[in-house]
């Protein structure tokens, strides 16, 4: 029940996922102090453990969770009380963090107590009382009015070190945003041990769905259901593999007082969308502040495609995003009228101020809740709160149509749907990025709930074309200018990175970057962003640079690499373990590149790569050296058109880069002309 909707840009990208805690810590370096610690037996249920076989493990295994136990007590629609015990063996020094533990509350949950303990391998335990917990607050903003008082109880167990047990122990209370608890029993580390037990009042029922683990079936003991794994084996972390919600196994238990569903609670996609608009109803109600805001963006739009845009562009570009879970529960979003007053706030209040904003000139739109993982959600997961964003899906007028809007889908009863997110503001209207796309999330209507595909974009539009026009000296020396336009994704992921960079000697960063991954050596002579701020248009750099020793010297021959600059090839899967998870591309995607290179007076062409043409459905790669006159004139195109390859693929994706890796050695061989 810890799922928030609050998402940043900044992940959209594949995203590295922190340790547990290891964000709050680096959060409070600044302020964390060692915790007082007691000498205090650690409790029985700890003990009991100690001299449990530990779960199978290898030796880069951090450390084992030995023994968990979650006890929810439903006492009502409007009260649960969850009691949870955790016990841990560290087995190396990064496992550390298993000594960290924080527990979040707000208005609506409070922690009754939280305490810790250590069992040393050898010597007496320790003992960390709740009073020694410490209560961490969330970053505030200027003029913070609108963020909740969400935070953190926060307690370090000393001495979490290798060969230890470190165990905690607690109790929350809570108001139910929603009647369902989520079981996530398993982790990236072994399990041998986890019990989760769920309490009812009388005649109360409950509906539990398996995903990705065999179910097991409860003890039943009156109106308390007992369910029990062990043995759970770790999920080790592959390069882009899935995202560990997709493949993790978990329970997801809903529960219903008598009756039905209460307005807190829901058995499908239906019934939670209800549960959603229910939470929203209101919140999009337009202020008379709102009306005058949209008529002066408006005035000048000739169009109602411009209107919408220039809506968009406002919420994209003039309310602050703030990554901060904001909001009861994180689940509702803020009035539109104080979202437009305070000029800030997260996914779900974006989205609620642009929807108010579009219904004023008559356009209409919906909430679409989404994971930006791709495949945390599909078609078999049972409904759920496992969603982190919120989007519109924008109802485009009769007879609108235009090139620009291609993040649509033709809905059975609702016409066409835009999609589109206000969230990120470098992502131009009519179109979505990679996370999104091919990805499914919640459709919420008047109607109810509906679980709905997102359209994938033609790989094109989500591109680098790079051509470059250079020469060669008989000392092997290459120089020259290249020019390069990204779009889609490949545009979106520059620009946030030079979203706060000044100095234009800062902006050359990235392409210092990329031709340090191409050359051995080089020196830049001149480098220019091009529509760095302009999201509307696509982004470029245009550099100039000379590479000495780039042709290499062999027995009188020029060595000529042809693919100058850019890597397509990866070693995803040149590893020794056999792949468990499908790989999983970032998005749709066409790179182009394109170099003439002029021979030194004196040469000519004696020797040219072979031209490889090789497409396996789910990616495609095309390159061609061909010689006209004095210039070598090499070109190549990289296309992902799946965005999963499945684990049966695996060796045909590993023999796909290994082509490309050959092709990006090869070189064109040149002799002295009068040899």
């Amino acid at each position: 029940m810890n799922n928030k909707l609050s998402f940043s840009p900044e992940e959209a990208p594949r995203a590295i996922r922190m340790q547990p805690f290891r964000w709050l810590l680096l959060a409070m370096a600044s302020v964390l102090v060692a915790p007082a610690c007691f000498a205090g037996d650690a409790p029985q249920w700890m003990h009991a453990v100690v001299s449990a076989p530990v779960p199978e493990h290898d030796d880069r295994t951090d450390a084992v969770l030995l023994y968990s136990d979650e006890t929810v007590t439903v006492q009502s629609i409007d009260k649960i009380k969850t009691h949870v015990r955790m016990a841990y063996k560290i087995l190396r020094p990064s496992g550390r963090d298993y000594g960290y533990v924080a527990v979040s509350f707000n208005p609506h949950k409070k922690i009754n107590w939280l305490r810790g303990w250590c069992i040393p391998a050898t010597g007496k335990d320790y003992e960390v009382k709740d009073k020694e917990a410490v209560e961490v607050s969330l970053p505030k903003v200027d003029g913070s009015e609108l963020i909740s008082d969400v935070k953190d109880k926060f307690l370090q167990i000393p001495a979490a070190d290798p060969g230890n047990i470190v165990g905690f122990e607690y109790e929350e209370e809570e108001q139910p945003m929603v009647l369902q608890s989520l079981w996530e029993f398993q982790r990236e580390i072994p399990i041998r041990e986890e019990h989760f037990s769920l309490q009812l009042p009388a005649d109360w029922e409950y509906k539990a769905s398996w995903v990705n683990y065999p179910e097991v079936k409860p003890t039943q003991n009156g109106n308390e259901s007992d369910w029990t794994v062990t043995d759970v084996k770790a999920i080790r972390r592959e390069v882009e593999m899935p995202p560990i919600e997709g493949v993790a196994g978990k329970m997801i238990i809903s529960f219903f007082p008598p009756g039905g569903p209460a307005l807190n609670g829901f058995s499908s996609w239906r019934e939670m969308g209800r549960w959603y608009a229910n939470l929203t109803a209101g919140r999009r109600d337009a202020s008379p502040q709102i009306a005058r805001q949209v008529t002066a963006l408006t005035s000048a739009s000739q169009t109602q495609l411009e209107k919408m845009q220039a809506l968009a562009r406002f919420v994209q570009h003039d309310v602050r995003y703030v990554a901060i879970v904001l909001g009861i529960g994180g689940w509702q979003p803020h009035a539109a009228s104080d979202v437009f007053e305070h000029h800030y706030g997260d996914c779900k209040d974006k989205a609620t101020l642009l929807s108010s904003m579009l219904s004023q000139i008559g356009v209409q739109s919906f909430y679409v809740l989404i994971d930006t993982e791709r495949g945390a959600v599909t078609t078999d997961t049972p409904a759920n709160i496992g969603f982190n964003h919120a989007i519109l899906a924008i109802k485009l007028p009769p007879n609108l149509t235009d090139p620009s809007l291609v993040a649509t889908i033709s809905h059975p009863r609702l016409g066409t749907l835009l999609y589109f997110d206000p969230t990120n503001e470098f992502i131009p209207f009519g179109q979505i990025g990679g996370y999104l796309q091919a990805n499914y999330g919640l459709l919420v209507t008047t109607e109810g709930g509906e679980l709905v595909e997102l359209p994938q974009q033609a790989p094109a539009m989500n591109s680098i074309q790079r051509a470059g026009k250079l020469t060669l000296d008989s000392n092997g020396t290459l120089k020259g200018e290249v020019d390069e336009t990204r779009l889609g994704d490949r545009a979106w992921s520059e620009r946030w990175n030079l979203r706060a960079v000044t100095k234009s000697t800062d902006q050359i960063k990235p392409i210092e970057s990329l031709l340090a991954d191409s050359l051995s050596l080089f020196r830049i002579t001149q480098a220019s962003v091009m529509n760095l701020t302009h999201t509307d248009q696509p982004f470029g750099f245009h550099y100039t640079f000379e590479a000495p020793n780039y042709a290499k010297n062999a027995g009188g021959l020029l060595l000529v690499r042809p693919r100058v600059l850019g890597v397509e090839a990866s070693a995803v899967l040149e590893t020794k373990e056999p792949r468990r998870f499908p790989v999983e591309f970032e998005g749709p995607a066409r790179d182009t590149d394109t170099f003439d290179i002029s021979i030194p007076a004196g040469y000519v062409v004696d020797d040219v790569p072979p031209t490889v043409d090789v497409d396996y459905g789910f990616a495609s790669y095309h390159s061609k050296t061909e010689v006209k006159g004095n210039t070598i004139h090499y070109s190549r195109t990289f296309e992902v058109k799946q965005l999963s390859v499945p684990v049966a693929r695996a060796d045909e994706l590993k023999k796909f880069y290994r082509i490309i890796a050959g092709d990006e050695r090869n070189t064109v061989v040149l002799k002295a002309g009068g040899q």
